[in-house]
């Protein structure tokens, strides 16, 4: 774990989570508290930032591993198949009746003055993502497909069931966790808040950022609070507002997503990264249905070409 710990905040963070002082005998383990459970959920959103900011050490690769063993664990027939070979190719949004972000926003605080679903503690997502060599003699990436559903209890504990092509890999419980941090706090439903919050989920720790997230940091870290939180009608209504008042999403057109719902396509291009970012928005309430982001420029050295799909995610209700 120390090869990821490369600045004096992530050490002091690490010191934080260890409920066993110095000077505490040997074997003295014990559950941690508030503070430090709070510092080491801290310390591993931190790694986990800095290394989707890496872009191309993606976390799929680790997926790729999990996925083979539970494969190799739970289905013998299936461990010397390779994982799904081909990509699934980008969505293509029709530019006729684009919806610009403002009016998209309008919409979905119309939407939520009427009513309409409240926030949920849980997620249901499906997810594609590449799992990538490196090298001069790299293989094409393989796409890793999972379907997650997280279920939280009264308790604060939470079930999380895993699939793969429609297969059953693996049902985990975990155990209820006192974390106040972001995306473990409930979400905020304005605009102003809820930038704050995502800025949180995308650099953690402490001191606490002061500058507010840009356009593709609130989009890095958009994921983390949906795969957490399933949003109610303020909540989404405040996301179209924030991503509105950022600038940096184009609208597209309108786009049908890969569960086969209909939905508004924003934008956004990191040049240098060479990476485009597509949001698929609810036309009416502003419900986030899912991001995708692909490569812009072929990528030797990760055997990536121009288009392929770095990774897709689709949230449901």
């Amino acid at each position: 774990m120390t090869d990821h710990l490369d600045d004096r905040g992530d050490l002091d963070l690490l010191r934080a989570a260890n409920p066993v002082s110095a000077t505490t005998g040997p074997w003295r383990d014990r559950p941690l508290d508030h503070v430090a459970e709070r510092g080491l959920n801290q310390l591993l959103h931190r790694t986990r930032a800095r290394r989707a900011r890496r872009r191309v050490v993606l976390w799929a690769e680790a997926a790729a591993v999990a996925l083979a063993a539970v494969f190799a664990l739970t289905m013998p027939d299936l461990a010397a198949a390779p994982a799904t070979a081909a990509a699934p190719g980008a969505l293509h949004p029709r530019d006729d009746a684009a919806v610009t972000l403002d009016r998209l926003a309008d919409r979905a605080e119309s939407a939520a003055r009427d009513g309409g679903p409240r926030l949920r503690a849980g997620a249901h997502v499906q997810t594609w993502s590449l799992a990538m060599d490196e090298g001069p003699d790299a293989d094409r990436p393989v796409t890793l497909p999972e379907e997650r559903e997280v279920r939280w209890r009264p308790d604060g504990s939470r079930t999380e069931r895993v699939e793969a092509d429609g297969k059953f890999l693996s049902e985990r419980v975990f155990p209820p966790s006192r974390s106040d941090a972001p995306p473990r706090a409930r979400p905020p439903h304005t605009a102003a808040a809820l930038r704050a919050y995502l800025t949180e989920v995308h650099d953690p720790g402490f001191p606490r950022r002061t500058t507010p997230a840009g356009t593709q940091e609130l989009l890095d870290a958009l994921p983390s609070l949906l795969d957490t939180w399933t949003l109610g009608a303020r909540e989404s209504a405040a996301l179209a507002r924030l991503l509105a008042d950022s600038g940096g999403l184009r609208p597209a057109g309108t786009v049908t997503d890969r569960l086969g719902r209909s939905g508004q396509a924003y934008v956004h291009e990191s040049r240098d990264e060479h990476l485009r970012y597509m949001l698929i928005l609810d036309p009416d309430t502003g419900e986030a249905l899912g991001l995708e982001v692909l490569f812009t420029k072929d990528q030797p050295r990760f055997a990536v070409e121009a288009g392929d799909v770095m990774s897709y995610s689709a949230w449901r209700r």
